[in-house]
């Protein structure tokens, strides 16, 4: 039986595959088989110095508040879609045909090929729950579909993926937001719910709130 989630998503990192990053909210009792995948080697990074423990509560507030207002203020990126707009920007891929073809792929531990980059999401039984498709021809959107090529979520990366910082913004099958992500480095993600609200930031393979409590540990950071 599938659980509901507490986090929107729970964060499996690999490098340059977005798609990866996230598992939808209903989607609990996955764990990802281990793959590293380098899709395009980002520019030098500034240092990222992480001091969320030991600062202040307002002082969290104020970051808070700073990722807040970049994901959904200064954003110059697409936020919000109609259905019917979701649906006609999106119609190519909301039925993945060649499912068969890509579900045999990514149960077989297949991660990349001439079109794109895959990545799978199983049970703790290992039975593949969902995949993502990332296209090398589109790399700033990605996909996740059910076993049978149906379309749950849609993630749409900013133009400056994948160098940071940048934005990460989920979507289901009616175009309604589902999560935000600000990417400020590899190690270093805040993260926002649909109604804006802030969930947790992750530094490295740790998930703390905003009160500076670790609620959280990702697998294959």
């Amino acid at each position: 039986m599938i659980k509901k989630a507490l986090l929107t998503f729970v964060l499996t990192l690999l490098t340059g595959f977005s798609t990866c990053y996230a598992i939808p909210e209903e989607i609990v009792e996955i764990e990802q088989k281990p793959q590293v995948q380098e899709q395009v080697t980002p520019q030098a990074q500034a240092v990222v110095t992480f001091d969320w423990l030991d600062i202040s509560p307002e002082q969290r507030e104020e970051y808070i508040k700073e990722f807040k207002t970049k994901l959904f203020e200064t954003n110059t990126s697409k936020i919000y879609f109609d259905k019917e707009e979701f649906k006609t920007k999106f119609k190519p891929y909301m039925k993945d045909k060649n499912f068969k073809h890509h579900y045999f792929y990514v149960n077989n531990g297949i991660t990349e090929d001439e079109e794109a980059k895959y990545c799978a999401f199983y049970y703790k039984n290992d039975t593949l729950m969902i995949y993502a498709i990332q296209y090398k021809n589109n790399p700033r959107q990605a996909f996740y579909y059910s076993p049978f090529g149906k379309m749950y979520y849609a993630d749409v990366m900013s133009d400056e993926y994948p160098n940071f910082p940048y934005t990460s913004m989920q979507y289901d099958r009616k175009g309604r937001l589902s999560s935000a992500i600000y990417f400020v480095s590899r190690d270093l993600q805040y993260m926002f719910g649909p109604d804006k609200e802030f969930q947790g930031v992750w530094y490295k393979d740790k998930l703390y709130n905003k009160n500076g409590k670790q609620t959280l540990t990702r697998n294959n950071w």
